[in-house]
């Protein structure tokens, strides 16, 4: 319950911030043009908050915080006098209204540099893409790479962390191949072309790195128990920290994902296990527990330290911060048109996409990290609240954006009755992406 509140706070935190920027686009643009702005609300439904401000304009925070709007004076559906037809947003040249409609989106680009500029200056942890593990048959392996290899680039664009080739292995969704730029550990620099014509990715069950049988560097971890959860299987035993596991029922591995994997694999039995202690032998018998339906012992194994070389910190001065902010930026705006277009295509599954639910969950996630990836959150959430409302959907706000260049053209609004019938269709469109996914989610949920 409490990881379900902390998401949903997260959730509500994030699009509001993400919404109230792009409405303020708006807000600012129309009455730099001279729109007055009768309601400026976040959220839809029963106003929770309302005040009047000083401009004459309805402000309100509402029920229910999916979104929010922008309510400017229309002389075709407001009563207006002579004098106040000046401020009415129909009223205006076609070029001011395209302006004022393409200010939300520009808005949450301008949010998202703002949220990463502040990240870069904040510092964000990172580790170097080393290679751990590459699985034996895997596409990783065919194509020739080694564990320790570090990646600098692929497909020419320098990648700095495991985020930064993440998202590029992302782009390349549907594509035929991929090229990695790597030092291996002899320290030799190669370029490897991985073909991708064979490559099954299914983001609910695994990453893009490890569906290409590759695994992050991870420091060792050694079988010697340093910490035991007080009324544990392990704590009714004779387990004591300082043991390290050398077996288990007559098995000699001190491997600690073999270990696991057997504890996991016995819950409600006994078992036996061999560990040194003080430089002797010793077989315990334990009662494997179980939680969620595996079993446990309640035991934590030690981890090296990692390797401070492999660690570095994301951060610049102001200058350097912004224009690290607008890279990113311009790069999360190239991924989402490059995603969208594959959807379209079918390169990518409908089954990727990710509704209220999913969002709600990877606002908690991020949040409880810390504020740097929490800023990373928002920025990704920004620029695709952006690039979807500029796609050609009437009620959005790029099929806004194409009556108005239909309007330029032919010197005359598009008629009304053929609005009309395209925000049908475009209110039907929304309601089933927002259908595929919310099933999407429930399905992630409850699988």
């Amino acid at each position: 319950m409490e990881q379900f509140l902390w998401s949903i706070g997260a959730f509500i935190v994030a699009l509001g911030l993400v919404v109230t920027f792009h409405e303020f686009g708006h807000f600012w643009v129309a009455r730099r043009c001279g729109v007055k702005v009768v309601t400026f609300s976040i959220g839809f439904g029963k106003p929770l908050f309302t005040w009047r401000g000083k401009d004459g304009t309805n402000y309100q925070i509402a029920a229910i915080p999916l979104g929010g709007y922008v309510r400017m004076l229309d002389h075709e559906i407001d009563p207006v006098s002579e004098q106040e037809m000046s401020g009415s947003f129909r009223a205006k040249p076609v070029k001011q209204r395209f302006a004022i409609v393409l200010a939300g989106p520009v808005a949450n680009f301008i949010f998202a540099i703002a949220a990463l500029w502040l990240m870069l200056m904040i510092g964000m942890p990172a580790v170097k893409p080393i290679i751990g593990d590459v699985a034996s048959a895997s596409v990783a392996e065919r194509a020739g790479l080694t564990a320790g290899s570090e990646i600098i680039a692929i497909d020419q664009r320098p990648v700095q962390d495991w985020q930064d080739v993440n998202l590029a292995l992302v782009r390349r969704m549907g594509s035929d191949a991929t090229v990695f730029r790597v030092v291996d550990v002899q320290g030799q620099t190669r370029d490897v072309r991985i073909p991708l014509q064979d490559w099954q990715f299914d983001p609910d069950k695994e990453s893009t790195i490890g569906s290409l049988g590759l695994d992050v560097y991870r420091p060792e971890i050694i079988a010697r128990v340093t910490e035991i959860e007080a009324d544990s299987p392990a704590a009714r035993s004779d387990l004591r920290i300082g043991d390290k596991i050398i077996g288990f029922n007559g098995t000699q591995s001190a491997n600690w994902e073999q270990i696991r994997s057997f504890i996991a694999s016995h819950a409600n039995e006994r078992v036996t296990f061999y560990v040194e202690r003080n430089g002797e032998t010793r077989s315990l018998e334990v009662r494997v527990g179980e939680r969620d339906g595996r079993g446990y012992l309640g035991i934590v194994p030690e981890v090296e330290a990692y390797p401070e070389e492999y660690r570095f910190t994301l951060q610049y001065g102001p200058i350097e911060a912004l224009q690290g902010g607008v890279a990113r930026t311009w790069n999360l705006m190239g991924l989402t048109v490059n995603m969208v277009g594959k959807l379209v295509t079918g390169d990518v599954s409908v089954k990727n996409l990710s509704g209220p639910v999913g969002i709600a969950q990877g606002a908690g996630a991020h949040a409880s990290y810390g504020l740097v990836y929490f800023l990373s959150f928002l920025a990704l959430i920004s620029v695709s609240l952006g690039i979807l409302n500029l796609l050609p959907i009437p009620m959005l706000d790029g099929g806004h954006l194409v009556f108005y260049v239909i309007e330029w053209i032919r010197g005359k609004p598009v008629p009304e009755r053929i609005q009309e019938m395209s925000f049908r269709v475009g209110l039907l469109l929304l309601m089933v992406l927002l259908s595929v996914t919310l099933f999407n989610d429930l399905g992630r949920l409850f699988s």
